[in-house]
């Protein structure tokens, strides 16, 4: 298994090839569809994020709140697809990592692979496992969209599997 920190480097990004295991540490931001239509109505606007997405790890999770003496409660992937229609405006930006879970199109793939960049798939149904890897999570943005809001994670042996690749390979392909 690779152990990587993020944010990840473009060599870090190069290194990975579809179905390795990666353990992930480092700061990810959540968003699910609600947050990726709200950055999407600050960037029609020509107005700056609150955050900032170059180089930036994008999760498709909505952290549960957190029982005590936790950072955070269970944090499991959503769909992926459902972000297919946003994701290749952000990887353009300069994002270069997502996580998710199931497969993404072609488009997304030809993304990837313009921006050297890559997309992890974790595990759907283990949210409570991944919730002990998180260390820390603060809201940073979009406070209002309750539980689709922009979190900011600091993550630590966070168990992933190279999905699509810069080299346009997918898991789910071969």
């Amino acid at each position: 298994m690779k152990k990587l920190t993020l944010p990840l480097t473009k060599e870090d990004v190069l290194s990975l090839h579809a179905g390795d295991a990666v353990s992930l540490s480092g700061v990810v931001l959540t968003a699910r569809d609600c947050a990726h239509k709200r950055i999407f109505e600050y960037l029609d606007r020509g107005e700056k994020l609150p955050f900032e997405l170059k180089n930036a790890t994008i999760y498709y999770a909505g952290p549960c709140p957190a029982k005590p003496g936790m950072a955070s409660g269970s944090c499991g992937p959503t769909t992926s697809a459902r972000m297919e229609s946003f994701a290749p405006r952000l990887f353009d930006l300069g994002l270069n990592s997502t996580i998710g879970k199931g497969e993404m199109s072609d488009e997304v793939s030809a993304s990837l692979v313009r921006n050297k960049a890559v997309y992890f798939a974790a595990v759907g149904g283990a949210g409570a496992l991944y919730g002990k890897n998180i260390l820390k999570s603060e809201c940073i943005a979009f406070a209002d969209l309750l539980s689709e809001a922009v979190h900011r994670l600091e993550i630590k042996d966070f168990p992933v599997v190279v999905a699509m690749d810069a080299y346009g390979e997918s898991v789910y392909k071969k």
